[in-house]
């Protein structure tokens, strides 16, 4: 049995040849010549999956070690019979975490808090719900809108885009791309919605990049908006706009989902699915794959909880991860042919927040770093 996998895709190589032969091959794009006698392939976002890659191969599973789909046909897939599996939530606490990492140096740098302001959540499912339960532990206020929840009566409340331009300080974004249907998302902030937009708002794009109109976000930050802008995906990818790069605050090269865990939870979702559909179901402990980080206990002395100080958390949160240092490296070789994937592919190990353990003196304390996402315990 062939299985063929993205090179970039970790601890592939160690899970999958439990089931057969692996080869690593490029994402962008996958040979063709690879195809040849293939049974299974397991990508990322990069690879376009459609009948252009696998019309007439033998392909009979397709793995995505991605939470996102839309790279992928998966209709043509199910019409030719062929298996689908992507990693539904793998990635959600990365992003969680970029947000709140960029949102605190922003917070810092312009001199406000965090609790003190009102944040609207567009996309409430794997990372929107997470970060509405991290942020409401903070005691920020959050206010939602996921038009397919609302629809089938989930609970919310849910409210509608319009009411979050108006209200909330800080916009972020956290929905699939769909190009048309009810719930439509491409181009969802465009020129209207931006110049609805109140000054001094921040605004987040951390899921796809045409869901913010990147020609109408250029023109109103040229324009004089008043925005706050942090943006990890664009439109169109890899070719960012240079102009539209030097304009935001803090710009990424897609990579807010990256931690490490997050891969190895792609990884692993896709193996378990596949193992499955093999009729050999194998389950894959995380902790059994990942390293011991390079920072992995503090002390932290006294009640944070009962002060909140946000720069304490700033410093405890940039122990593990600082947004700033994928900032930089995408302003130095942005527009360099080929660089915004070598910034995906060799990138630097990151880890989130758990891989921490903070030694408490306060229960209380211990208990809100447990909910933010950190390990935390008395000691």
């Amino acid at each position: 049995m062939k299985i063929l996998v993205d090179e970039n895709m970790p601890y592939a190589q160690t899970l999958f040849s439990r089931l057969g032969e692996v080869q690593a091959v490029p994402g962008r794009p996958i040979p063709q010549a690879a195809l040849a006698g293939a049974d299974a392939l397991m990508v990322r976002s990069v690879t376009k999956v459609n009948a252009d890659l696998l019309a007439g191969t033998g392909v009979k599973f397709v793995g995505t070690a991605t939470a996102g789909t839309d790279h992928v046909d998966d209709a043509w897939l199910a019409a030719q019979g062929i298996g689908f599996s992507a990693a539904p939530g793998c990635n959600a606490i990365a992003v969680v975490e970029y947000v709140f990492s960029a949102l605190l140096i922003l917070a810092q740098r312009d001199g406000w808090q965090l609790r003190d302001k009102t944040v609207g959540i567009v996309g409430v499912g794997n990372v929107g719900s997470r970060l509405q339960a991290r942020l409401e532990a903070l005691g920020v206020k959050t206010l939602l809108c996921d038009p397919p929840r609302a629809a089938r009566g989930d609970h919310g409340p849910f409210w509608p885009l319009e009411k979050l331009v108006a209200e909330a300080d800080i916009l972020t974004f956290h929905t699939p791309l769909n190009k048309e249907g009810p719930y439509r998302s491409r181009h969802l902030v465009d020129a209207e919605v931006l110049a609805a937009l109140p000054d001094n708002r921040v605004l987040i794009n951390a899921c796809r990049g045409a869901v913010v109109d990147n020609a109408a976000l250029l023109a109103a930050l040229r324009g004089g908006k008043a925005l706050r802008t942090v943006l990890d995906v664009w439109e169109p990818e890899p070719d960012l706009s240079l102009p539209l790069l030097q304009a935001v605050d803090i710009g990424t090269a897609h990579i807010a989902g990256y931690s490490l865990e997050g891969k190895a939870r792609g990884t692993t979702q896709v193996f378990e699915a596949y193992s499955q559909f093999l009729g050999r179901p194998q389950q894959v402990p995380l902790a059994t794959l990942l390293p011991v980080p390079d920072v992995s206990e503090v002390t932290l002395n006294g009640n944070l909880a009962a002060n909140l100080d946000e720069g304490t958390l700033l410093r405890l949160m940039h122990l593990v991860y600082d947004v700033r240092r994928d900032d930089a490296p995408l302003r130095r070789v942005a527009g360099i042919p080929g660089e915004f994937d070598k910034l995906r592919k060799f990138y630097q190990e990151r880890r989130e927040w758990s891989s921490l353990c903070i030694q408490c003196d306060d229960e209380a304390t211990a208990a809100l770093l447990t909910r933010l996402g950190f390990s935390a315990r008395l000691r």
